[in-house]
């Protein structure tokens, strides 16, 4: 594996990325939001875990991390001071105009690694035009339930401004986490039932303010979080990102290569 100094696009010099995606052609886009965390932790959260998560990801996998926004679709948090939202329009075209950009350079495969829940349908669409109208292999991973998966027993939950997401700012710039602003939590049972409510697969409702979740803006108990945690969190989530995208693109390379031999015997393409 080529020793890169940082595996982030922008750090690196035009030679470094033009021999990097000779050796493997993969880009990892972050995705994120800038969106308030109550009192405690930057409205960056969520771009900052996805970044972290992304390069960690790239060390793992042999990639590069593209400069992923770190604007959002999040127009829920508006009501919020902190917040920026973009359009889901804007946000689905920036996506894919940054990971074509990379194609005409020699990118084939894209992982696009998120953490802020508001993005998944931008996302989608994005990866399903990526992938017909560029030919990009692509897959999405929702970052933000692996660690829900992997620390939700321990932290309480995935909850907004919670534990988990403490420990992923920890895990990047510990300087920005303040546990000693926290001054209350909303209720934590509401805020179980609404995210329940609205991350169930069969019935999804719309909301459109963070209040209806958590009249503070956020609920959780952030109070235990420490760097220590925060990095074994990370690894772990690499590690289950990693191992698993690894196995998913080599099954979509399988599954293209059948489709291309039934096309040739058909005489198709």
């Amino acid at each position: 594996m080529p020793n890169l100094p940082t595996r982030y696009f922008i750090d690196l010099t035009q030679p470094e990325i033009a021999a990097q995606l000779s050796r493997n052609p993969l880009v990892i886009l972050p995705a994120g939001s800038v969106e308030q965390h109550g009192p405690h932790l930057p409205v960056g959260t969520d771009i900052y875990a996805a970044n972290v998560i992304s390069h960690a990801v790239a060390e793992r996998m042999d990639g590069l991390v593209l400069p992923g926004g770190p604007l959002g679709v999040t127009p829920m948090h508006m009501p919020f001071e902190g917040t920026i939202t973009l359009t889901p329009d804007t946000y689905m075209r920036m996506v894919i105009e940054t990971c074509v950009s990379t194609a005409r350079h020699g990118a084939k495969y894209v992982l696009l690694l998120n953490w802020h829940e508001g993005n998944s349908a931008s996302l989608s669409i994005a990866a399903e035009a990526l992938h017909r109208e560029h030919g990009m292999t692509v897959l999405t991973v929702q970052a933000c339930y692996v660690a829900a998966e992997l620390y939700g027993h321990d932290c309480g939950g995935l909850t907004h401004g919670g534990e988990i997401e403490t420990l992923a700012v920890m895990a990047y710039r510990p300087d920005l986490v303040h546990l000693d602003r926290v001054e209350y939590s909303s209720d934590r049972e509401r805020g179980r039932k609404m995210d329940k409510l609205r991350r169930t697969r069969t019935y999804q409702p719309v909301l459109t303010d963070i209040r209806t979740i958590a009249p503070s803006g956020w609920y959780g108990s952030p109070e235990h979080a420490t760097v220590e945690k925060g990095l074994r969190m990370l690894n772990d989530i690499a590690d289950a990102i990693a191992a698993e995208a690894t196995r998913t693109f080599e099954y979509l390379d399988e599954a293209q290569q059948g489709v291309a031999v039934v096309q040739h015997l058909r005489g198709v393409g």
